[in-house]
Order: structure tokens, then C-alpha cells, then sequence
């Protein structure tokens, strides 16, 4: 199972809303995430299911990859929120996994979230040395069986600036 993990696009600068979680993308947060979507689009990447943080920047960005063909389903998942829980989400992944194993999944959120959770899927452990840019894209084949901590395969990390002049 291939899981693809995606960071938001560019937001409104923190403190400009009452609540973090209202801040939108902004209009080049926007653009560069609606190029990147159709480059990803043009690779021919598509997800079975797209889970985004709740909050707004998050599935914003998650409308975009819809918006674009890349999945025809997306689902809000509190696992994804700013300081989700890894083992919650892992759980969750474990029953997907058993239904869906030839599927692949997306999970568009926030850093250090999914430069810690790609740690963990590789190597075991956190160093926070992984670092997703906005709208940058980590690609990682988990095992068909056993638990995917520390035995996972990244195979793509790619800013969003390796898409061309974004």
C-alpha cells in the first residue's frame, strides 16, 4: 500500500484570526497548490481516499486535490489536527489497511506532524530532521503485514518547487 502525506499550502500569517484553525490558504497558497495538484495530476497519481486535518488551510488544500481528479473521496480526521495522536491514527490505518491494502491513501496535514509521522514509519523514531514544505508531498510503500513503524519504505520527498517555477 502506497500512503502519500501532504502538507497544506500557504495560510494566512498566524494571529490574523481569533482561531488558528479559521486560517485559510491564501491566493498563492491557492495557486501553488492548484499547480502542484495538476502536476501531481499529470504524473498520474490518484488516492482511493484523501484524510485531512480539519482544519480549514488543511482540507482547503485537500478541495484542491478533489477539485483536480486526483480522488473522488475526501474525509475530515481529527488524527490529522495539530498534535494528532500517531497511535490513534496508526489504529485507524491498521483497519483500513485489512479492508484496502491494494488502495492508496493521502493524508494532507501540518508540520512537525508529517515529518515526524514519516520518521516513525521509517526508521522507529523521531529525529525532526524531515521537514515538509507547504504543499510539498512525502511518498511512503508500507508493508502488507505487520505493523508499518519502522518498517517502511520512503520513496518520494518532493518540495513543491520540484514541480517547476511555482
Amino acid at each position: 500500500m502506497k500512503l502519500y502525506l501532504i502538507r497544506h499550502g500557504i495560510a494566512v500569517e498566524r494571529g490574523i484570526y481569533a482561531n488558528d484553525a479559521d486560517r485559510p490558504l491564501t491566493d498563492k497558497g491557492r495557486q501553488k497548490t492548484q499547480k502542484v495538484a495538476q502536476r501531481l495530476y499529470d504524473i498520474g497519481l490518484r488516492w482511493d481516499l484523501v484524510l485531512t486535518s480539519p482544519l480549514v488551510r488543511a482540507y482547503q488544500t485537500a478541495d484542491i486535490l478533489q477539485d483536480r481528479g486526483l480522488t473522488q473521496q475526501v474525509e475530515k480526521s481529527s488524527h490529522l489536527s495539530p498534535g494528532g495522536d500517531f497511535q490513534d491514527w496508526l489504529s485507524w490505518l491498521s483497519g483500513w489497511r485489512d479492508r484496502y491494502s491494494d488502495k492508496n491513501l493521502a493524508l494532507v496535514g501540518h508540520q512537525p506532524n508529517l515529518g515526524n509521522w514519516t520518521e516513525l514509519l521509517v526508521w522507529g523514531e523521531v529525529t525532526g530532521n524531515i521537514i515538509v514544505k507547504k504543499a510539498g508531498i512525502i511518498g511512503i510503500k508500507l508493508p502488507i503485514s505487520g505493523t508499518p513503524m519502522g518498517n517502511s519504505e520512503l520513496f518520494l520527498l518532493t518540495p513543491p518547487k520540484y514541480f517547476g517555477n511555482l
